[in-house]
């Protein structure tokens, strides 16, 4: 892509507060893109080949929704964490094990899209966002969900195929979980806490594809109470 195209892009962006570059292959992040650090609220970079994200990415004071789908990325900086505005963070299909140390002050994020990458753990930085209403890990490598997660905020929480064998009971004490998708694992019946049915907000728990059936799922202690809470919810949205 040539300076000129680059440059229209960013004379756009100036203007919009909006700056989407999307599939023209770009392998690193445009260092231009700083001069415009004070106004963009909006910055797309999906479906290119970008490695690493510069320690400048921490200047974007106002920038509200990042997008880097598609990309090669490994690692975040933690200069991505001081985006105090940042409220929606979209990074499917990259190459990331894990999250920065610091990414919970990232205290006004709402949506968090990282399926399709190489996560092993639910991260427990997660636990800090307080306004976290979606939270995406679905495709990654995940083998149990521990402890902490019973801090988390999110009202939806989608571990659709991953490794998962075992899932704490602290599950079921998450303040505000509406939704859980734990579709294609490996959990047994036995590794389901039945606290999830019977003590949870949760009413809408989605399990097919994991080691057992879903009529055996009906007949576990609890399943009418969460039944209630299912149709509650289903009445509210017809």
């Amino acid at each position: 892509m040539g300076n000129s195209a680059l440059k229209a892009h960013l004379e756009t962006a100036q203007k919009t507060g909006v700056f989407q570059l999307t599939g023209k292959g770009l392998s690193e992040f445009p260092e231009d893109l700083q001069k415009l650090a004070s106004n963009l609220r909006t910055i797309d970079l999906s479906n290119n080949k970008i490695e690493i994200l510069p320690p400048l990415m921490g200047k974007f004071s106002v920038l509200k929704s990042l997008a880097l789908n598609n990309n090669k990325l490994t690692a975040l900086p933690e200069e991505l964490c001081k985006l105090k505005k940042l409220e929606t963070l979209h990074l499917n299909g990259n190459h990331l094990t894990q999250l920065p140390a610091t990414f919970g002050q990232l205290l006004a994020l709402k949506t968090l899209s990282l399926s399709g990458n190489q996560l092993r753990t639910v991260p427990t930085q997660l636990c800090s966002l307080r306004h976290l209403d979606v939270v995406d890990l679905s495709r990654n490598q995940i083998q149990s969900v521990p402890d902490t997660v019973g801090d988390l905020q999110a009202i939806e929480l989608n571990l659709n195929q991953n490794q998962i064998s075992q899932i704490s009971v602290q599950i079921s004490h998450c303040p505000r979980l509406k939704v859980l998708r734990l579709e294609e694992n490996c959990l047994d019946l036995s590794m389901l806490p039945q606290s999830i049915l019977s003590d949870s907000q949760i009413s809408l728990l989605a399990v097919e594809g994991n080691l057992f059936e879903i009529k055996n799922l009906r007949e576990l202690e609890g399943y009418d109470k969460y039944m209630e809470r299912f149709t509650a919810t289903k009445k509210k949205f017809t």
